[in-house]
């Protein structure tokens, strides 16, 4: 079971249901992140005031 990086708690997913694009969020601390990949399973933090990853992507990118 992955780890919140946040506040180190066990977030509550099923690694063989989430697919890429999927947004989890921690029950503990309320830290959204992205399903970036599935296998094996990463995550990325999604920074506050961006839709999305790919909207803060192009943001860096500029």
């Amino acid at each position: 079971m992955p780890i919140c990086p946040e506040c180190e708690s066990a977030l509550d997913l099923d690694e063989e249901e989430v697919e890429e694009g999927d947004i989890v969020v921690c029950d503990e601390c309320g830290t959204e992140y992205e399903v970036v990949a599935v296998d094996p399973l990463e995550l990325s933090k999604v920074e506050e005031g961006y839709e999305d990853e790919e909207e803060l992507r192009e943001e860096e990118e500029e």
